[in-house]
C-alpha cells in the first residue's frame, strides 16, 4: 500500500508497576483517530520497543489492531538488529492483520550497506505485509545511503522509508536517484524528524511518522495536508506554530518529554522504563511553557 499523510508513533502507557495500561492505550488510540490522523504506529522507538518483552510487543500490536478496527492505517514496529527476530515479529504483525510494518535499520551490529539490503530483502521475501524501512542514524550509528534506498525500492513490498537522518539534501539526492531510476512511485519517503517535515516534504516526502503528534496531532495533520494540497503559506504558518513545542518535546531523549506532556494533559502515559528516567525539573518547566504557549494547557 502507498501511505501518505500523518502517522503517530505512539507512546506505550504503563501503570506505576510497569505493566501495560491497555485501557489507557485504547483511549489514546481513539483520541488520535478523533484528531484525524491517517495512521498509528505501535511498538516503535517512541513506544519503548527496546524494553518491551516479545510477549508485550505482541500484546501492544494486538491492542492497536483490535481498537483501530480498520479506521486508519496500522503500522507495527517490528524491527530488530537480528534479522531472524525481525522476521518473527514481522510475520506476527502480518498474521494479526497490521497494514504495514516499520523496521529500524539494524543497530549496534553496524552492517555494511549491502548487508542492510540483504536484511530487508530477507524479511520482505517471507511476508506479504508492506514494509517501511526506518533510517535513524542518531539511534543506530548506521546511515542508509541513497543508493541503498534505491535498491530497496526495487523490492515489491518495501513501499516506504521513514527518514530521520535530519539531512534534507540527502532526501533530495535520494529522490533524484529514484526519479532517474523510474522508482519514485515505488517507495514513499516519510519524515522521521518532526521539525523537518515541511522542508522534507518540499523536496518530495509525502508525510510524517511523528512523535510530537502524540501531543499536538491536529496541527501536524493540518500542516501535512496543506503541503499535500500545495497550500504552502498555511503550512508554513502551522510549522512555526508547532516549532517551539516540537523542540521542547525533544529536549531530552524521546519519549520522556512526550510522556511527561501527556501526563500534564491528563492523558494516559505513565512511567518510563529504565534506562530512561523522568525529565529534569528544569526541563519540565520548559516543556510546560511550550505546551501553554501552544494552547494545549
Amino acid at each position: 500500500m502507498r501511505f501518505e499523510g500523518t502517522a503517530v508513533a505512539m507512546v506505550t502507557p504503563f501503570f506505576e508497576d510497569g505493566t501495560i495500561d491497555e485501557e489507557g492505550y485504547r483511549q489514546n488510540i481513539n483520541w488520535l483517530i478523533d484528531q484525524d490522523v491517517d495512521g498509528l504506529v505501535a511498538a516503535g522507538t517512541t513506544g519503548e520497543s527496546a524494553t518491551l518483552s516479545h510477549a508485550e510487543h505482541r500484546k501492544v500490536l494486538d491492542i492497536m489492531i483490535d481498537e483501530v478496527d480498520g479506521r486508519v492505517t496500522t503500522i507495527a514496529g517490528t524491527g530488530s538488529n537480528a534479522t531472524t527476530e525481525a522476521i518473527d515479529l514481522t510475520k506476527y504483525a502480518d498474521d494479526v492483520g497490521a497494514d504495514m510494518a516499520l523496521l529500524i535499520t539494524p543497530y549496534y551490529n553496524k552492517p555494511q550497506q549491502h548487508g542492510v539490503i540483504e536484511h530487508y530483502t530477507q524479511i520482505a521475501n517471507v511476508v506479504d505485509i508492506d514494509l517501511v524501512t526506518y533510517n535513524v542514524p542518531s539511534r543506530t550509528s548506521l546511515d542508509m545511503a541513497p543508493e541503498t534506498i534505491v535498491e530497496l525500492a526495487k523490492v515489491d513490498n518495501i513501499t516506504a522509508l521513514k527518514e530521520a537522518s535530519s539531512d534534507v539534501d540527502k532526501t533530495s539526492k535520494t529522490m533524484s536517484l529514484l526519479r532517474d531510476a523510474g522508482l519514485d512511485d515505488d517507495i514513499v519517503i516519510l519524515s522521521g524528524s518532526d521539525e523537518l517535515t515541511l522542508p522534507l516534504m518540499s523536496v518530495g516526502a509525502r508525510g510524517v511518522i511523528s512523535a510530537s503528534a502524540n501531543i499536538d496531532p491536529r496541527r501536524m495533520v493540518q500542516m501535512v495536508n496543506n503541503i499535500l494540497d500545495a497550500n504552502y503559506d498555511k503550512a508554513l504558518e502551522l510549522h512555526y506554530e508547532m516549532y517551539d513545542l516540537i523542540k521542547a518535546l525533544f529536549i531530552e531523549t524521546s519519549p520522556a518529554p512526550a510522556k511527561e506532556a501527556l501526563t500534564m494533559m491528563g492523558m494516559p502515559a505513565g512511567p518510563l522504563r529504565l534506562p530512561l528516567v523522568p525529565m529534569l525539573e528544569e526541563n519540565k518547566v520548559v516543556l510546560r511553557k511550550a505546551l501553554e504557549d501552544a494552547g494545549i494547557l
